[in-house]
């Protein structure tokens, strides 16, 4: 059988049934990376002899397990033993971590081929993955594009079959939208579900780990592996792990989904994007539901709180990179403590990264606190009630997940506010702490066609009933059997 492009529990059974060995399969991805790469520029590292040494103790039977044999990808903010963990910074551009975060250890040892590290926006501080310190990343779309971010590099690498599944974090929607723009699943577990040990933080609060993947079924798969308490993570909920790969596939009976009615004039909506959504409720109609209209008053300031809230937690996070303990350190001369801070950070940090720990610094400085931080925290419990009062009318809401399709490389790097905005349907998903998928609903009329995606939320720990919702719309369409034309 043919393995580009395949799905991951195809190629998952494949190996399982011996029609391609584990180490056949691996070979294929690394020499896909090897010719594409350069122009895509997904990975920051590949680990291909601790890849194909893996894959070889697949096929021995040495290794076993949901994903046994599987190519895999890490976000490059994820600690492994091996390689390093940069997160696109020159902070940490030599930076080799001590241990394995959590979700590594798990998918290790599900089996999972990992092939190394993808690039992302700085710190994963951006929705374009071109505030990368090694270079953006293109769309395998059009190559013109940016594949969104901040785990561009992750939804990249699977959308060109550089590996059959792939990990990302979310903070503001740094899954959803690259799924979105790359024609992809990309799945927002609720905040707890997934252990963040071992995952750099960016803002503790909102950062979320969840899989990218071409289908609902390989989602859930992956979701499935990577859920469960961690006692090395505070914020680990304590609760046991439903089997969301046995139900993925049962309809919600009765459904009930929400329409946002503040959503309906927003400006700025493409209207590519306006139509594949309009199309998408049309066939959750076809498909029984019901369509309700919710309401979401204060959603108005999410993209405000988010960008007080994940600047603060940003600015106290990344204080630890002072030039001293670890990372970058200037090897300029400097007279005393505070010069050798000012230059490491200077040199290390990239334009976007300083800019909201200043952002964040301010709001946190004495006089502003109130106003700005502690007001920010209010706005979201307000959103959080917003969205429980919608959920006692509705199983899911229905959303785009971007404004827009995939925008050009440069577009909007000289207006951070209009990047921002990119945000503006998926950060509300990560202040109220709710699961948010993103499926691909349609594509444009462009020369060159580009994936429009939606996004369905759920309360909280509802990951089993959003799975099945989208695997209903995924049953009833063929989207997501489309793939990028590569060379």
């Amino acid at each position: 059988m043919s393995q580009s492009f395949a799905t991951l529990v195809e190629v998952r059974n494949a190996i399982a049934s011996k029609q391609i060995s584990a180490v056949e399969l691996t070979r294929q991805v690394l020499q896909r990376i090897e010719s594409l790469d350069p122009v895509l520029h997904c990975y920051n590292e590949v680990w291909a002899d601790r890849a194909l040494q893996v894959a070889k103790e697949v096929d021995q039977g040495q290794r076993q397990g949901e994903l046994a044999g599987v190519p895999i990808a890490l976000k490059d903010n994820l600690c492994t033993r091996y390689g390093r963990t940069t997160c696109s910074s020159r902070m940490l551009a030599n930076f080799k971590a001590p241990y394995d975060a959590t979700v590594v250890r798990k998918l290790e040892s599900a089996g999972a081929v990992i092939v190394g590290k993808t690039n992302l926006d700085e710190f994963a501080m951006g929705s374009s993955t071109e505030n990368s310190a090694f270079g953006p990343t293109r769309n395998p779309w059009d190559t013109d594009r940016v594949p969104g971010g901040s785990s561009g590099g992750s939804a990249a690498a699977l959308a060109a079959s550089f590996c059959y599944g792939s990990i990302g974090s979310d903070t503001g929607g740094s899954i959803r939208q690259p799924a979105s723009l790359c024609g992809l699943v990309g799945l927002k577990p609720t905040y707890g579900r997934i252990s963040r040990y071992g995952l750099v933080a960016f803002a503790s609060s909102l950062d979320q780990i969840g899989p990218f993947a071409w289908t609902v079924s390989d989602a859930a798969l992956l979701l499935k592996v990577m859920s469960g308490h961690d006692p090395k993570d505070s914020t680990s909920a304590p609760m046991d792990v439903p089997d969301y790969v046995s139900s993925v596939d049962r309809p919600v009976e009765g459904l009930r989904i929400g329409i946002v009615k503040e959503y309906q004039s927003l400006p700025g909506l493409d209207p590519q994007v306006r139509s594949a959504i309009e199309q998408a409720i049309r066939t959750y109609e076809k498909l029984g539901a019901r369509i309700v209209e919710v309401s979401l008053p204060n959603s108005a300031y999410g993209i405000a709180a988010y960008y007080v809230i994940a600047p603060c937690e940003a600015s106290s996070n990344l204080a630890r990179y002072d030039g001293v303990h670890y990372g970058h350190r200037t090897k300029e001369p400097v007279n005393d403590i505070v010069e050798l801070f000012s230059k490491s950070r200077a040199e290390g940090f990239g334009d976007e990264v300083k800019r909201r720990i200043m952002i964040g610094t301010y709001a946190l400085s004495s006089g502003y606190y109130d106003a700005y931080y502690v007001r920010a925290q209010k706005v979201r419990a307000l959103i959080k009630r917003d969205f429980d009062h919608a959920f006692g009318f509705c199983d899911v809401i229905l959303t785009p997940t971007s404004p827009m399709p995939a925008f050009r490389i440069g577009e909007k790097s000289s207006d951070p506010l209009s990047m921002y905005l990119c945000d503006i349907f998926t950060v509300t998903c990560n202040i109220a702490a709710l699961p948010g998928i993103s499926l691909p609903c349609g594509f444009t009329q462009d020369a060159k066609p580009l994936p429009i995606g939606m996004q369905l939320l759920a309360p909280a720990f509802g990951e089993s009933t959003l799975l099945r919702v989208a695997r209903m719309f995924e049953q009833a369409t063929d989207f997501h059997t489309r793939r990028p034309v590569l060379g």
